[in-house]
């Protein structure tokens, strides 16, 4: 890829070459992604998700995400994608981020960032971009490649992908007008993928969407993932406990583990605990020390395909993420949600939510206690599964979404 030495000269060479440059077709399509990469791996796993779809829609098309997630290598990078590494970032708070390992240099990493952006959108000329959550970027870091694009005239439609739930709909208006996103999405956005379903939470009226914003909002039901088939089984309950990235996942598993050695004798339970790559060493380490002795306990630091460890378990204990709640849906296995309450309240307010409808048991984060989160998963075992009565149709409407943008695009 040849990127400009300078936005300047990226924007007279975009300008330039704007009447000559032979558009793709819609069957040979650029796609760019800007994954909102901090705390957890729920926004890459989405992202190289909607890649795999879109490699698999259009195998002459090229798909090419801007992340700064320290896993992205971790993964399977689907067919017809590459990906361009930004430097990292974590999320201080709600609001607040910080360079991830270049700690002394945050206003060289949000510079160097926000021109890796901008540089890669003109160099790349993407009939489409998809922003997943945050409008103008983490800390506006996208504004400068949105404003390029637009005053380029490039022919690129313009997206942002939101999970089903950001945040509490008081905090989530303030965090929205702070970072001016509402704006943002009326002056350069053509669409608001919602990825969630609006009987569940209606986001758009919840965070007060203006009514430019709520014209251009599309609800595309949950993400339906990839299942694998459940092999024959006769053995004892078989538990799943995984936290996600981990890097909070340690009050969960430990939790679980000493209820574990609380348990009558009589009760057997098989039980298999990912740790996640994000909880530090160290924590790995005290925890396999303390009970790596437990019979019938399995410790995996980290699964980047969790598909076939869901099929083989009977029950799974887990946060509320995103990504792991629509895999749960998805193969249809009985779990225990404990989510997380900070910085942000999303993965509260997707468990109630969800529990309530019947489809998962719940322990909140301030009743996580060895005894509780125990008993939950024997009462959760002794249920039939639940019946996944919620929409999983995301992925074809986003397809659907995408075959009625690039059709729309300018030729």
């Amino acid at each position: 890829m040849n990127i400009p030495t300078s936005a300047g000269s990226a924007i007279a060479v975009a300008r330039r070459d704007r009447s000559t440059a032979s558009l793709a077709s819609p069957a040979r399509p650029k796609i760019l992604l800007y994954s909102h990469d901090t705390f957890g791996l729920g926004n890459i796993r989405r992202s190289l998700l909607l890649g795999e779809l879109f490699g698999s829609d259009y195998p002459q098309g090229a798909v090419l995400l801007m992340t700064g997630s320290p896993m992205i290598q971790a993964f399977r990078i689907p067919d017809r994608m590459d990906y361009v590494k930004l430097p990292c970032i974590n999320r201080v708070n709600a609001d607040h981020y910080e360079p991830q390992f270049l700690l002394d240099c945050a206003p060289e990493v949000r510079q160097t960032r926000s021109d890796i952006l901008e540089r890669t959108a003109l160099a790349f000329r993407p009939d489409l971009l998809i922003v997943d959550k945050r409008a103008a970027g983490v800390d506006g870091e996208l504004m400068a490649t949105l404003r390029t694009i637009r005053r380029c005239a490039l022919p690129t439609k313009i997206v942002v992908g939101i999970r089903d739930i950001i945040d509490e709909p008081e905090a989530t208006r303030r965090s929205l007008r702070r970072a001016r996103d509402l704006a943002t999405i009326a002056r350069y956005y053509d669409e608001v993928w919602i990825y969630g379903a609006r009987s569940v939470f209606d986001a758009a009226t919840e965070y007060e969407f203006p009514p430019e914003v709520t014209a251009k909002t599309h609800f595309c039901g949950y993400l339906k993932r990839p299942t694998e088939p459940r092999p024959a089984y006769t053995g004892p309950p078989r538990v799943l406990v995984t936290t996600g990235g981990g890097g909070d996942g340690t009050d969960l598993v430990t939790a679980y583990l000493e209820g574990l050695i609380a348990l009558p004798r009589r009760v057997a339970l098989r039980t298999t605990i990912v740790f996640g790559p994000q909880m530090p060493p160290a924590t790995r380490m005290q925890l396999q020390a303390r009970y790596g002795a437990l019979a019938d306990v399995t410790f995996v630091d980290f699964e980047p395909n969790l598909a076939q460890r869901y099929a083989e378990s009977d029950v799974v204990v887990s946060m509320a993420g995103y990504n792991t709640v629509c895999e749960l849906l998805s193969c249809g296995v009985r779990a225990v949600l404990v989510p997380r309450g900070q910085p942000v309240r999303e993965q509260l307010l997707r468990a109630r939510l969800l529990a309530a409808r019947g489809l998962f048991d719940m322990v909140e984060p301030d009743a996580l206690v060895p005894d509780v989160l125990l008993a939950t998963v024997r009462a959760a075992l002794a249920r039939p599964v639940p019946a996944a009565a919620i929409d999983l149709d995301g992925l074809s409407r986003v397809r659907a979404r995408v075959t009625a943008l690039l059709a729309d695009r300018p030729r």
